[in-house]
């Protein structure tokens, strides 16, 4: 696994233009891995767009190496970066505390009363219903916390299309921020590689993490 990240050239006008919704970062990302494209071949990735010192980051999480020329396609030349994500998964425990921030998009899936066989409804939560959904997911993503553990920092109402001709909806975009402890090291890696809930082809459901020494 590799974690990769790259400066956003927002000061580029084009740039403002094209990135414009989640589906134009999506395609970023899967045209930074230009041999997956040529053999017809597609691989997880998990991304989102981190701000840090004032400055806005395409982060991204995948099993291969991207392309770094490909990466700066958006990005300010020169500030694309790879490393190898694999050392720092080895070192996690059982027991270990971490700050973490992971940007989800709250939904459930509602049954159909008269087909149980069929595919639920996706439907959003209620804000009241944010941090529950959190919680409800640790301990099977391998990790533990309480209420008091983190905050919901901010929320956004995103709109979203699959394609040109599909109906436009409305995403929540809620960035959680706090502590956990890992619960078990193997469901964690998977988390923190394979992500959380919905949508994670379009910037949601990376968890990234940083060990308390």
């Amino acid at each position: 696994m590799y974690m990769s990240r790259v400066e956003i050239d927002f000061n580029n006008r084009k740039n403002l233009k094209k990135l414009s919704n989640l589906n134009a970062y999506h395609s970023w990302v899967e045209e930074s891995f230009p041999d997956e494209i040529k053999n017809k071949t597609r691989t997880r990735k998990l991304w989102r767009i981190e701000q840090l010192k004032g400055k806005n980051y395409l982060l991204l999480v995948s099993e291969t190496k991207p392309d770094l020329d490909q990466l700066e396609k958006y990005g300010v030349k020169g500030t694309a970066s790879t490393k190898v994500y694999d050392s720092f998964l080895n070192k996690l425990k059982n027991g270990d505390i971490a700050r973490f921030k992971v940007v989800l998009n709250p939904t459930i899936s509602i049954k159909n009363d008269v087909n149980k066989s069929k595919r639920g409804k996706i439907v959003p939560l209620k804000s009241s219903e944010f941090a529950n959904y959190l919680l409800d997911r640790s301990l099977k993503n391998g990790f533990s916390l309480n209420e008091d553990d983190f905050l919901i920092t901010e929320r956004k109402i995103v709109p979203f299309k699959h394609s040109k001709n599909s109906k436009r909806i409305n995403l929540n975009q809620v960035t959680y921020e706090g502590k956990l402890k890992i619960t078990d090291k193997d469901k964690m890696i998977e988390t923190l590689t394979s992500g959380i809930g919905k949508k994670k082809a379009y910037g949601f459901g990376l968890m990234t993490i940083i060990l308390d020494n």
